[in-house]
Order: structure tokens, then C-alpha cells, then sequence
């Protein structure tokens, strides 16, 4: 999945917390979201944040998808509440690879 679809995709998706979302989708969607609140940030410091809270729900969102594709529920993601630890843990999570096999969140998504 490139950049654009993945973007194009989480953009979209910005209210479905249903289904699964590949490690791809996931992690070039973080990527848009940290460059375009650093760019923000550069030209105005409330301009980075309206945008990290534009972006708020999207992202949620696409963790969420994430955490279904690992076979973890989305209300997992507070798990990050715990300090050090609890975002070491959602981190291995988003890096695992999906699972081969369909799962109470849906079908394994395509290679």
C-alpha cells in the first residue's frame, strides 16, 4: 500500500472503527500526521495544534483498525495510559504482523 492510498484510506475511514487496517495503512498514515503537524508547527505554533486535533479522530480511528488486524479490540489503545510501559506495549502491537486468519474483526486483508 502506498502513501497516498493509505492516507486516502484513514482520511475516509476517519469514523469507522470497524474492521482491520495493515501495518502499512497504519504506519504511513502516522507518518502524514507527524509531517503535516511538524510543517503546521513551522508556520504556526496553533496551527500544529488545530491540526494534530483535526487529526485526532482519524487517527484513532486508524489505531483502532490496527489493533483488530493484530486480534486486539480497539478500547486496548488505553492500554498507552500507563506511563513508559503502556506505550511500549501498544507499540509491539502496531508492529506485529496481521493475522493470516479471519478473527472476530473481519477478514485478513489482502497482501
Amino acid at each position: 500500500m502506498t502513501f497516498v492510498e493509505s492516507t486516502s484510506i484513514c482520511l475516509n475511514k476517519y469514523t469507522d472503527f470497524k474492521g482491520r487496517a495493515s501495518r502499512s495503512e497504519y504506519w504511513w498514515f502516522f507518518l502524514f500526521c507527524v509531517l503535516l503537524q511538524l510543517v503546521g508547527a513551522a508556520v504556526h505554533e496553533a496551527l500544529g495544534g488545530l491540526l494534530a486535533l483535526a487529526l485526532l479522530l482519524p487517527s484513532l480511528s486508524a489505531a483502532a483498525r490496527r489493533l483488530h488486524d493484530v486480534d486486539r479490540g480497539g478500547w486496548w489503545m488505553l492500554v498507552g495510559l500507563i506511563p513508559i510501559i503502556g506505550f511500549l506495549i501498544l507499540l509491539f502491537w502496531m508492529v506485529q504482523p496481521g493475522t493470516q486468519s479471519a478473527n472476530e474483526f473481519g477478514e485478513p486483508l489482502a497482501a
